[in-house]
């Protein structure tokens, strides 16, 4: 298997490999375009200054060769042949030393010799600093009405100083430097990826307590910060789907239980007509209380869904929420609360049916968790382009942290309230009205009571 590390080095590798051959072809370039003209004149003018002195000066023959000798002493390498091809080379003698026959001939025949001829050959830097004779530049020299050719070059030894030396071992060692830098730096980038990675595998396995020991301020650092709040959230979701199929199980086989045991009474053809009716308004009771539990489940399933359909018509909210109290007047009655209500008429474009289910549940929840001849009030109002909208209950109240909860799902407080809820309905409001383009608040002060707070913007406003 490639690994990232393996990947990453490959890389760097690669684009050290490319950036040195994109910057000895550019140097080629250079070298091509610039610096090759001008050390090409400085070895001519230095030919001349030689082809000057012998023929200029009457130098003889035998004088010849002492002269070159001394100025192959001061750093360069000199080849002087005649017509008949006789050669002597003064200076450091050169490794190839073979010319084309044509070259020799047009220069003995008066023509300059500029170095490497063709596109290939000028292109190749590093050719023109090798200790070949084709490096030199050439002339004609005309001496006792004999002709020579005269080839020069600096000594190759000299191009490359001690400079020079220092220099390359300078770029070397940063190659080096650069090249182990990136190891390490690569392991150290690597090693926080190949724990996240583990961390998932642990996650994958329902493991939600692998502990990251990741430190750093990066963008490593926030991935693994981001990965620990998705753990910990992960962990809740795992705990709070585990708690919701025990309490939806339990909710579920308590009225069937109820529905199964009433029903097998009902068969007994001797039970008397007031037992048969009281058995099946229980079995009425619980069959309706698997209803509602079902569509609860069915509609968060549904909010869950992207592009949930909303059919939005005009609706006064004020009667709609007189409906929904019509319908709780039973509970009310049977806790003996009391209820009153400010409802100004107020017009909202926006989806009834759903509307209906969020005051359905905040009601429900204020008759529920209300104390016995408890009081509820409810407030509906326009303010400019906001519809404000208010469930205030005497009941017992939430504390700081169970308020911030509240609205998650299959949340609730503590035993004494899983009483006919399955910790499904704030989750649905909250859900509902998010998706109005709503926002919901909540001021709870134990043993004091809770008020609910549903805002909405007027859209055609």
């Amino acid at each position: 298997m490639r690994t990232l590390y393996r990947e990453f080095i490959s890389a760097i590798l690669l684009i050290l490999g490319i950036s040195v051959f994109i910057g000895f072809v550019l140097a080629n370039i250079v070298y091509l375009v610039f610096t090759k003209g001008e050390m090409t004149e400085q070895n001519l003018e230095v030919a001349e200054q030689i082809v000057y002195v012998l023929e200029e000066m009457h130098v003889e023959s035998p004088s010849i060769q002492p002269y070159l000798q001394s100025v192959g002493q001061l750093g360069y390498q000199i080849y002087l042949v005649d017509r008949a091809g006789n050669a002597i080379t003064f200076g450091q003698p050169f490794e190839k030393s073979s010319l084309p026959d044509q070259t020799l001939e047009r220069v003995l025949q008066g023509e300059n010799y500029m170095g490497k001829e063709g596109f290939w050959n000028q292109l190749w830097m590093m050719g023109h600093f090798s200790n070949d004779i084709r490096n030199t530049v050439g002339l004609p020299l005309q001496i006792d009405d004999q002709s020579y050719a005269l080839f020069i070059k600096p000594n190759s030894k000299i191009l490359f100083s001690d400079i020079h030396m220092m220099l390359a071992g300078f770029i070397v060692a940063i190659a080096f430097v650069s090249v182990v830098g990136v190891i390490i730096m690569t392991k150290r980038l690597i090693h926080p990826i190949s724990e996240l990675s583990e961390a998932t595998k642990a996650i994958a396995n329902e493991d939600f307590t692998y502990t990251l020991k990741i430190n750093r301020q990066d963008e490593i650092g926030q991935l693994a910060d981001n990965f620990l709040r998705m753990q910990q959230q992960l962990m809740h979701n795992d705990v709070a789907r585990k708690s919701f199929i025990n309490n939806v199980s339990h909710d579920f086989q308590s009225p069937l239980m109820n529905i199964q045991g009433y029903a097998e009474l009902l068969l007994n053809p001797k039970m008397d007509e007031k037992e048969r009716l009281q058995y099946a308004g229980i079995v009425n009771d619980e069959a309706r209380r698997l209803s509602n539990l079902t569509k609860q489940l069915l509609l968060i399933t549904s909010l869950d869904q992207s592009g949930y359909p909303i059919k939005k018509s005009c609706i006064r909210l004020d009667l709609q929420i007189k409906e929904s109290i019509k319908k709780h007047q039973w509970s009310l009655q049977d806790r003996n609360l009391t209820i009153s209500y400010k409802l100004d008429e107020v017009m909202f474009f926006s989806d009834p049916e759903l509307l209906a289910t969020v005051w359905d549940n905040l009601l429900t929840n204020a008759i529920k968790y209300n104390q016995p001849n408890g009081h509820i009030f409810i407030s509906c109002s326009r303010d400019q382009d906001q519809i404000i909208l208010t469930f205030q209950d005497s009941g017992v109240g939430l504390s700081e942290e169970s308020a911030g909860q509240v609205f998650e799902r299959f949340f609730r407080v503590d035993t004494t309230r899983k009483r006919d809820g399955t910790g499904l309905g704030l989750s649905i409001v909250k859900e509902i009205i998010t998706l109005l383009n709503g926002s919901i608040t909540l001021e709870s002060k134990l043993s004091k009571g809770t008020t609910f707070t549903v805002i909405f913007r007027d859209e055609r406003n």
